[in-house]
């Protein structure tokens, strides 16, 4: 496999000296247990743990003390034990709440072990049948993969040098943004992309794609408390790809005679499993953030990559230059949605998107990205051309005066102003830049008007 970005950030845990457990969240295949087997090559010893296997899960049913659990762990996994560090890392931890409990204690009794949890439903038992201590842990949260990742599988090398200049030259951009337009094609997921740097056979990927989309619905009844509710949640899971990048309303989602209570729960737990995002507007223009729970929500799924495959878009895509084309626009808005998501790691972060509707004219912008004490207004365009008014309806209002567009033009600052009269600065970014996006408000906000 390949190199994942979240390897700093597990560095990083690594080396603080007040080092709590950690517990590494995210969805069904996105790569928790490989991210970690890689890790383990930086220790002296490696106790891996999957509690699915029934005697590995006896080992937390015995009460032992902390000191003679570790001991159990070599002796179970026949293990010898060397001098220097030992990570030890408990899979599937969801299956047993005593493992949960003793975290507490690797904590407070073993501080010089390294230990990291995961668990394929983690997330939907969190709070509800699973309490993990309080203070005595931390969370990491783990995305499909990024641009900058598919580029590492792909060894992009030289790409990714460029990119990593403080000008990108303008020769590199129709190579950039073509990798680009595969990246969205191909999305995140790790199997995914590890396949096709591989072999590069798109054809071949659409078995797994299938596996994968086949495993989320299969997975519906572990936890679905009923058979009823277990319907809906496989009704809601397919009617997603077809209403992601859009706004939804709960009442008949996609047709259904359903009651909005019912799709409501539904897309709570979906939620929890991260296989979908539902994003709720914010009316401000400045912190805090509050999103409006009473707005419909646009609709986020995990992985372009998987909508794509879902929606049958992937002829168009691989026939087209641009994404203007494909889903109106909507792809293109997703995957930066996707870029995005991917830069925090933490578990409580939430994409944003901002509004103003009233009875003459509504205004949307596609993302609000909080940096630095601003809210930044972000909208998504295929092309260079293209009306931005519901940008200028935020700048208007701003306490400030910056915005973002992230297109496939070439990138450029731009003073200009809203049709209303005030001036502004446009960060014009290109999609393949989205990574880079706090550098670059940094460099406009040295910008005045």
């Amino acid at each position: 496999m390949f190199q994942r970005n979240a390897i700093n950030q597990l560095h990083n845990w690594k080396n603080k000296q007040n080092r709590k457990p950690l517990v590494l969240r995210g969805a069904r295949q996105v790569g928790k247990t490989t991210l970690v087997h890689m890790f383990s090559k930086e220790f002296n010893n490696y106790l891996y743990l999957n509690l699915e296997k029934k005697d590995e899960q006896k080992l937390f049913l015995s009460n032992l003390p902390i000191n003679e659990l570790i001991e159990a762990m070599f002796f179970i996994k026949q293990q010898m034990r060397n001098q220097g560090p030992t990570l030890i890392f408990i899979d599937e931890i969801q299956n047993s709440p005593e493992a949960v409990g003793y975290l507490r204690y690797f904590f407070e009794e073993a501080p010089d072990y390294y230990v990291i949890s995961a668990g394929s439903l983690l997330e939907t038992l969190i709070d509800k049948t699973i309490s993990f201590p309080v203070g005595r842990v931390e969370y990491l949260m783990l995305h499909p993969c990024s641009f900058i990742e598919f580029l590492v599988a792909s060894n992009e090398l030289q790409s990714i040098e460029i990119l990593n200049q403080e000008k990108i030259p303008e020769f590199a951009h129709d190579k950039l943004l073509s990798l680009f337009y595969k990246y969205t094609l191909l999305g995140g997921m790790p199997e995914i992309v590890n396949q096709y740097s591989e072999n590069r056979d798109l054809v071949a990927l659409n078995t797994i794609f299938e596996s994968l989309l086949t495993s989320y619905i299969d997975d519906v009844d572990k936890y679905a408390r009923n058979s009823n509710l277990s319907q809906i949640i496989q009704f809601v899971i397919k009617q997603a790809f077809n209403g992601a990048g859009q706004r939804i309303k709960f009442q008949n989602f996609g047709n259904s005679n359903y009651r909005s209570r019912e799709i409501g729960e539904a897309f709570r737990i979906l939620e929890k499993t991260m296989l979908l995002q539902l994003i709720y507007p914010i009316t401000n223009t400045e912190l805090p953030i509050i999103q409006d729970s009473k707005k419909s929500p646009r609709l986020q799924v995990l992985d372009t990559g998987l909508l794509i495959y879902f929606a049958g878009f992937q002829q168009q895509v691989l026939n087209i230059d641009f994404l203007q084309n494909v889903y109106q626009g909507l792809i293109a808005e997703h995957i930066v949605g996707q870029e995005l998501k991917a830069l925090n790691s933490m578990p409580l972060h939430r994409l944003n998107f901002w509004t103003r509707e009233n009875k003459d004219s509504n205004s949307e912008v596609d993302y609000i990205y909080s940096y630095k004490n601003y809210l930044f207004p972000i909208e998504v365009k295929t092309a260079a051309k293209g009306r931005l008014r519901s940008l200028h309806e935020f700048v208007n209002r701003s306490p400030h005066y910056y915005a973002v567009r992230i297109y496939s033009g070439k990138f450029s600052i731009d003073k200009t102003e809203t049709i209303a009269g005030k001036k502004f600065i446009l960060l014009n970014l290109p999609y393949y830049l989205i990574h880079k996006i706090d550098r670059y408000l940094d460099m406009l906000m040295e910008h005045s008007v």
